[in-house]
């Protein structure tokens, strides 16, 4: 393969892997590997417009006093991820501050924040974050030129579909097609070969194709079992009397609530509900919901003795049932991502090694013969797009 097609096919997967990133991340609802700050309340640590490496919660371990984090604020600026530093942990959760503010994030009427509210925390070494400067700046100043794109899109064509995620695919399709015209253009007079081509030479690489579906039923499969899951919140308040509100709980006592677990997909799935703060019991913690079929689990509220109002979270699992209940539930005492990443190499690698072995890793090509000295357009589209 020649070092244009390395340089295209990389481009290529590189693309499809962003766009991945795009839909996963929006689909989570959380920073994916890298992150950045927009205002100066972490100064001098991150300047607005600076960048982070974003380490996701699952795998970050332990969150303690000094980390900073990433987490989902109830009130600061009207709700939304935040990023600042955890300066103490209680009881009841963390205590966070922007390394510029003079008080603390609870002192201006942030609640505390929980374990399930952190989504990701940055990456330091020898204590200090690692910055990536201007990566912010260079993503926002990109994201308002696409955003000024879209809409000049869905003003000149009428189509309102040209606006958010779905017009970001749009014009990336269209920016495909485009780049594929320029090429075939460019270079159609070294193709207009008198006689049948049979050198394998060129074409797209077959490593390069599976590779990509690869990524495709991986991303799939991740979004089919992270999305549905999560973690789910339960606002008590702890009162001095007993209420038919299952929210509304006696001091001291506990409540009942059903936890209903639902799989719309074909695929069964193993899933684990989990206690995220105290105050929580599950019974049982993991069930096994069938395709197009939902099971049900008991979450325990408790009320503290003192009365108020308190945040208790449960976290969900779920994993497709593809390998054995054994093995998932092995990989699961190791680290509740241990499942997904098996599951996922046995999708991405059994995809690879198919495509290998049907086509011997040679190059995808359509056969061009004398006797059709001038074929088709969509002939010649197809074995542009092939080559």
């Amino acid at each position: 393969m020649s070092l244009k097609r390395v340089l295209s096919v990389t481009l290529q997967v590189v693309a499809v892997v962003v766009v991945l990133s795009l839909i996963v991340g929006q689909f989570l609802g959380q920073p994916i590997l890298l992150s950045f700050v927009e205002t100066g309340s972490m100064q001098p640590t991150l300047d607005p417009g600076d960048g982070f490496v974003a380490i996701p919660a699952p795998i970050a371990g332990d969150v303690e006093p000094g980390d900073v984090v990433t987490f989902e604020a109830q009130e600061i600026q009207g709700g939304g991820l935040t990023t600042h530093r955890v300066v103490e942990e209680t009881e009841r959760g963390y205590i966070t501050q922007g390394d510029n503010n003079p008080f603390t994030d609870q002192d201006g009427g942030e609640p505390v924040v929980q374990d399930a509210e952190i989504v990701a925390k940055a990456l330091s070494v020898g204590g200090s974050v690692v910055v990536i400067p201007h990566l912010g700046t260079v993503a926002m100043g990109f994201q308002s030129v696409l955003e000024s794109v879209q809409t000049w899109l869905a003003v000149t064509f009428g189509v309102r579909s040209f606006q958010g995620t779905q017009g970001i695919a749009y014009i990336l399709f269209g920016l495909s097609a485009i780049a594929y015209g320029v090429d075939w253009y460019l270079d159609k007079g070294s193709r207009d070969r008198p006689a049948r081509d049979r050198s394998r030479d060129d074409g797209t690489s077959v490593f390069a194709i599976v590779v990509v579906l690869a990524l495709v039923l991986m991303a799939t499969a991740t979004a089919a079992m992270v999305v549905p899951g999560g973690t789910q919140e339960y606002g008590i308040v702890s009162a001095e009397f007993e209420s038919e509100n299952p929210t509304v709980i006696e001091r001291g006592t506990s409540q009942e609530i059903e936890y209903t677990v639902p799989n719309a997909g074909l695929v069964p799935v193993y899933v684990y509900v989990t206690p995220s703060s105290p105050g929580v019991d599950v019974d049982p913690e993991q069930v096994t919901v069938g395709g197009r079929d939902d099971a049900t689990t008991t979450v325990t509220l408790s009320a503290p003795e003192e009365t108020g109002y308190y945040r208790l979270f449960v976290t969900e699992h779920r994993y497709l049932a593809i390998l054995p209940f054994s093995v998932v539930d092995e990989l699961y005492g190791v680290h509740p991502w241990a499942p997904l990443l098996a599951i996922n190499g046995l999708l991405g690698g059994g995809i690879v090694a198919l495509g290998l072995v049907l086509f011997r890793g040679e190059p995808a090509r359509i056969r061009s013969r004398e006797s059709r000295a001038k074929p088709s357009l969509h002939r010649r589209l197809l074995r542009e797009f092939y080559r």
